[in-house]
């Protein structure tokens, strides 16, 4: 609709019209949204969200890797990277200057029909994000060098390297060529070839954008804290002069139809045998699409659907099964996944697919699992839209409407579809379509348009003068009966009440007596049932009120999660309760669970990033510290082994008790509804007999040399270097100090170290330092993976980096201040969700600070010097103490390592 507003709400005649029997009321999400279009053809979206002071702006260009041609592929993706290398009028980094207004949620994505690029900024910096938006849209192609193509190139095929050596990372190059034709534009990975990516020209690159990046090309979303007259004026302002782009032939759908079922095996380095079996179905703007999405969801969504239900719980024979309609413009991919139990027979396991797929497609879905499944549709579309921006907020929901459907408010007309969806319609469009042939492994004119002749000035950024404020909410507490303290911060901006019920446990809870794992293993069986209910019933339970419900560990706590529609909050407490204070704990759910996670085990021994995690903190703690264990929680194949429901209750009785419990809520829920629910439900829960008991952390001194452990993956393209040692706790007073040191060194994607190995140097896809948290010393982390035959080049240059950032070339003001500037203007958009605030909460419970702790950072922040830093880095970083750890392909690293004499090389097993 042309310069037009239209507001999406559904006519009460629909309404009316809805079955008595419908899931949810459609009309509860609809997103107020302004739609216009630029005499150039740009197509701008708007929708008004006032409830924090930032701006989704999301860029969305109908080109992906369907525009591509055999020969030429990976263009889409790669320009996506060059987009963030500099325009013409600001040659520079891209993620600068938002780094320092704080902006969040930033990213660019390719896939098979678009590329989209999205952040959100302080409402007082959207000048700021549309000149920049604008100027890599119009004014780009001058700073495309041939340098930075190479650079970006070699970028590109370490993303390519790193996706490649992951377990099943080969898998879509061969179901794509196995289940598509010649020809269709679907049949290569968006990603590219190695020899197509070595093959373009600067000449390429430049015809790709005149092409494809025009402003008709392309949709524009602003979402949140800006108006429609605003917008308005600076979408005609940024974007106005730009070119339309020359006219495009659009293939609308293309839907091969396979008349025969073909099958491949193929060999990979994994762990577990996996299946994948694929159809071709109608694309994602059809009602199909809808329907096959809700037959997907009951044969493979969660413990209660059947092939779960089938394979996993009931003849053991998968460790995870799950269906999936993945939906795409010109045709949708349907996809069934099997991971095989180890020793299961698969000719049995693909009996029972294909017995359950036949009764489906014979009786159809029962109503109560239909009515589940549009529950938890409808309950994940409202969780989406509480953000702005993102991955699926309102910008995204609004931009894929557009741009798929020429309609913003699509998502609306989607959910409609679910929500009269009957039993009938899901079952003959599973027949239609699921009975058809599988891979197994697996125009109109074209509008005049004129451009502006004058636009925005160029010549400098526009300059940012004022910065919103964090507005923290407040925090009100109380006792429940049997004294568990209880923090609630009141929102109102979606109905939903989000809580977490943690615990004084953790990980090094395990360390007091237990078996190594028990922590998480424990936590991971509340979600097994209660004693009145099994896992299939609870997950039912949860389904009808639009529930989520989930347990966990971290090293030091164990928490109990619950999201609640408000009004079902009674019911979902109800349940949570339950869960916690009288978990099933039964002996069949026991030895399924045992089995999967010692399938867990060998899956993270087969990932390089996960088996570094199990191998590096045994080596910097020593195997007798409470964290000296695996960090992904998951215990050692002995002692998974060992687990009995015995070892599952003797933990839950000493640890999850209310004398070590503490809620924090936050929500669409008032202090007096509050508490009279939580102490209905838990006012009651006593101290159990059993005596507290207290961990013990101890102090664990640096090595003083450093040691390299060397893990072979032979045939790995890529090297995974991990390296640590041990720094004060998360809740030292130095602690955001401490954090903001490692950010200049290697904490963001601007930093020294990631600048280093995957700007300058081409050799990561990217490469930085973290912390892990810790009520005791916390791990300092370097993450680089690298290709193989830069392995100790890339060891050598972390060095360098850090010897220079403690010495020579210490943290410059300008460093420091674009690190302050981004941390802090980023306070206000960080804390827009529910699940964001409760975060906080856990941290500041956890590490001893004050619950309104985030409110001080910003003081903290500006308090910093160049000095601090400085004196920070010599006394945390120590190149001497680092505990270096290398998965690689042991035959081509391990003799140039060793012969440069860092430090002691030693090789470990595969455990």
């Amino acid at each position: 609709m042309l310069n037009g507003v239209r507001l999406i709400v559904v006519a009460l005649g629909l309404l009316m019209a809805m079955s008595s029997a419908s899931a949810f009321e459609v009309d509860k999400v609809a997103i107020d949204y302004h739609k216009f279009t630029l005499d150039n053809g740009l197509t701008v979206v708007v929708h008004e969200d006032h409830k924090a002071p930032i701006v989704a702006v999301s860029v969305w260009y109908h080109v992906g890797s369907k525009n591509e041609q055999p020969g030429k592929t990976g263009f889409a993706h790669l320009f996506e990277h060059l987009m963030f290398n500099g325009s013409e009028n600001y040659d520079g980094e891209y993620f600068k200057p938002f780094n320092e207004i704080g902006a969040t949620a930033m990213n660019g994505t390719t896939w098979f029909d678009r590329t989209n690029y999205f952040q959100n900024v302080p409402s007082t910096a959207l000048d700021l994000a549309l000149w920049m938006e604008s100027d890599r849209m119009g004014h780009l192609l001058g700073a495309v060098t041939q340098e930075k193509l190479d650079n970006q190139r070699g970028v590109v095929q370490n993303e390519k390297r790193q996706g490649d050596n992951r377990p099943y990372g080969k898998v879509e190059y061969r179901v794509l060529e196995g289940l598509l034709p010649e020809g269709h534009p679907y049949r290569w990975s968006t990603i590219g070839s190695m020899e197509d990516l070595n093959n373009a020209s600067l000449d390429d690159v430049h015809s790709w954008f005149k092409r494809f990046y025009g402003a008709a090309n392309t949709v524009l979303v602003l979402a949140g804290d800006v108006t429609l007259e605003q917008a308005k004026q600076k979408a005609q302002q940024y974007f106005g002069d730009i070119p339309a782009g020359p006219p495009l032939h659009k293939l609308q759908a293309w839907v091969p139809e396979k008349t025969t079922n073909t099958y491949e095996m193929m060999h990979d380095d994994v762990p577990q045998q996996r299946l994948y079996r694929n159809w071709a179905v109608p694309g994602r703007t059809t009602e199909e699409a809808a329907l096959l999405t809700l037959a997907a969801e009951i044969l493979g969504s969660g413990k209660n659907s059947r092939l779960y239900q089938a394979l996993v719980l009931k003849r053991q024979l998968a460790t995870d099964v799950s269906v999936t309609l993945q939906p795409h413009e010109l045709m949708s991919f349907f996809e069934v996944t099997v991971t095989l139990a180890p020793g299961a027979d698969k000719t049995e396991a693909m009996q029972v697919v294909d017995a359950t797929l036949a009764r489906f497609l014979e009786r159809g879905p029962q109503k109560e699992e239909l009515k589940r499944t549009k529950s938890r549709i409808y309950a994940s579309q409202v969780r989406a839209l509480e953000e702005v921006g993102g991955f699926s907020g309102k910008a995204a929901t609004l931009a894929k409407g557009e741009l798929y459907a020429d309609d913003p408010g699509f998502y609306l007309k989607q959910l409609d579809w679910y929500n009269k969806a009957s039993a009938q319609k899901v079952q003959a469009a599973a027949q239609l379509w699921l009975s058809k042939g599988y891979y197994q492994l697996d125009v109109q004119p074209f509008p005049s348009y004129t451009a502006a002749e004058s636009g925005a000035d160029r010549s400098q950024l526009p300059q940012v003068t004022q910065m919103p404020e964090l507005d923290f909410p407040e925090v009100e507490s109380f006792v429940l009966d049997n004294g568990i303290k209880v923090n609630l911060a009141e929102r109102t901006s979606i109905p939903e009440v989000d809580i977490a019920l943690t615990f004084d446990a953790g990980y090094a809870a395990d360390s007091t007596g237990h078996k190594l794992g028990t922590s998480s293993f424990t936590m991971d069986m509340l979600n097994e049932g209660t004693e009145e209910l099994d896992v299939l019933e609870l997950e039912a339970e949860l389904d009808m009120l639009g529930a989520r419900l989930s347990a966990g560990s971290n090293l030091d706590r164990s928490s109990v999660f619950l999201g609640a529609l408000t009004d079902k909050l009674d019911a979902s407490v109800a349940l949570m309760a339950d869960v916690v204070r009288e978990p099933r704990f039964s002996e069949q759910d026991l030895k399924r669970i045992q089995r999967q996670r010692l399938a867990r085990i060998e899956q993270e021994k087969s990932r390089p990033v996960q088996r570094a995690l199990r191998t590096l903190p045994p080596l910097m703690y020593g195997s007798e510290h409470a964290y000296g264990i695996p960090f992904t929680g998951s215990g050692t194949r002995e002692s998974v082994q060992s687990m009995t429901t015995d070892d599952l209750k003797q933990f839950h009785q000493t640890w999850l008790r209310p004398s070590k419990g503490e809620f924090f809520v936050v929500g669409d829920v008032n202090k007096a509804r509050l508490q009279a629910v939580l102490n209905e439900h838990f006012g009651d829960w006593q101290e159990p007999d059993r005596p507290l008991v207290q961990k013990n952390i101890a102090q664990v001194p640096k090595p003083e040399q450093p040691t390299i452990y060397l893990v072979d993956k032979p045939g790995a393209p890529q090297s995974l270097i991990l390296a640590g040692h041990l720094t004060p706790s998360s809740g030292d007073s130095d602690n955001l100090l401490l954090d903001t040191t490692n950010d200049i060194f290697g904490g963001q994607f601007t930093a020294r170290l990631n600048m280093n190995l995957r700007e300058d140097k081409g050799w990561a896809y990217g490469a930085y330092s973290f912390f892990i948290d810790a009520q005791g010393q916390k791990p300092w982390l370097i993450y680089a993976p690298v290709q193989t035959d830069k392995t100790l080049e890339s060891v050598q240059e972390i060095l360098n980096e850090l010897s220079q950032f403690k010495g020579e070339q210490p943290a410059s003001q300008e460093e420091l201040q674009e690190v302050v500037n981004s941390n802090t203007r980023s306070l206000p958009g960080k804390f827009e969700t529910a699940s964001a605030v409760l975060g906080a909460f856990l941290d500041s419970e956890r590490f001893d600070r004050p619950l309104d702790y985030p409110e001080t950072l910003k003081t903290q922040y500006q308090a910093m010097t160049t000095q601090d830093i400085q004196e920070k880095a010599r006394q945390a970083f120590s190149a001497d103490a680092l505990t270096w750890v290398v998965v690689g392909d042991l035959e081509q690293i391990r003799e140039p390592i060793e012969a440069a004499g860092l430090a002691e090389v030693k090789v470990l097993s595969d455990d």
